[in-house]
C-alpha cells in the first residue's frame, strides 16, 4: 500500500510540473516574479489611522521599498461604525466597522493606471455600555477590518502581476 501512494504521488507532481502549475509568489533565476513587482510598490502616508492600519498591512506583507519603486499605489479610505442591533434589554449594542477602500496602481514611468478597484470589510464588535471596554472593542474591530482589506488588496495586485506575467 505505501508503494501504491508512492506511485500516485509521483504521477501527481509529474502531471503539475507538466501543465505548467508555479507557485503565485515564486521567482526564477531570470525574472524576480510577483514578490519582486510586489516589493516595487511604493505607497503613499494616509491622513487616517485606517488608512494607515492598511497600508502597515501592505508594505509589511509586500515588502515595499525593498526594490525600485517602479509603481505608485494611491489609496482612499472610508469607515462607517453602524449599528446592527440595538436592544433596550439586555443593555448591549451591536455594532460593525466597515471598512471601504478604492486603490489605484500607477506605473511611475508612464503615469498609467494598470489596474484599479475597491474592496471592503465589515467586523462587528459588541458595545457594552463600560467605556474602555466598548474603546478597546471598536479599535480591534477596527484593526481587524484594515488587516482584511490590505489582505485583499494584496492578494489582488498579486493577482494582477501573475496574469502580466503569464501574457
Amino acid at each position: 500500500m505505501p508503494r501504491l501512494s508512492a506511485i500516485l504521488l509521483m504521477v501527481a507532481a509529474l502531471v503539475l510540473a507538466g501543465c505548467g502549475y508555479h507557485p503565485l509568489y515564486g521567482s526564477t533565476a531570470t525574472s524576480p516574479g510577483v514578490a519582486g513587482n510586489l516589493a516595487g510598490i511604493s505607497i503613499p502616508e494616509a491622513s487616517d489611522r485606517p488608512g494607515q492600519l492598511i497600508r502597515n498591512e501592505l508594505i509589511s506583507s509586500m515588502q515595499t521599498g525593498k526594490g525600485e519603486e517602479k509603481y505608485l499605489l494611491n489609496l482612499t479610505t472610508t469607515v462607517q461604525d453602524n449599528g446592527v442591533i440595538q436592544k433596550k434589554q439586555p443593555a448591549v449594542t451591536r455594532q460593525a466597522i466597515l471598512i471601504t477602500t478604492s486603490y489605484e496602481l500607477i506605473d511611475r514611468s508612464s503615469g498609467k493606471v494598470l489596474t484599479k478597484g475597491s474592496t471592503f470589510s465589515r467586523v462587528p464588535y459588541d458595545v457594552i455600555r463600560q467605556p474602555f471596554a466598548d474603546l478597546q472593542a471598536q479599535k480591534d474591530a477596527t484593526e481587524r477590518a484594515a488587516r482584511e482589506v490590505g489582505i485583499d488588496i494584496r492578494t489582488r495586485l498579486a493577482a494582477f502581476f501573475a496574469k502580466q506575467q503569464n501574457s
